[in-house]
């Protein structure tokens, strides 16, 4: 079994782990290009991330609305 197929375990509150990380790193020792590029890098991440969260949503929705007891 491949790493990406096992269950993540959840985070705890405050840590989303390398994402925690980026957020305390120390960006002065980046350029301005260097900066621009991790911006760029960074949008397309958060856009792959909001998809990922919008299929996800729409899978949630998908289950419930099949598993919702029927009213009589």
């Amino acid at each position: 079994m491949d790493d990406n197929d096992r269950p993540r375990r959840r985070s705890t509150e405050g840590d989303l782990g390398t994402a925690s990380l980026l957020a305390s790193e120390s960006l002065e020792r980046y350029s301005l290009d260097e900066l621009g590029a991790r911006i760029e890098l960074l949008e397309t991440e958060i856009a792959r991330i909001r998809e990922h969260r919008r299929k996800s949503a729409d899978h949630m929705s998908a289950a419930e609305a099949l598993f919702r007891p029927r009213s009589a």
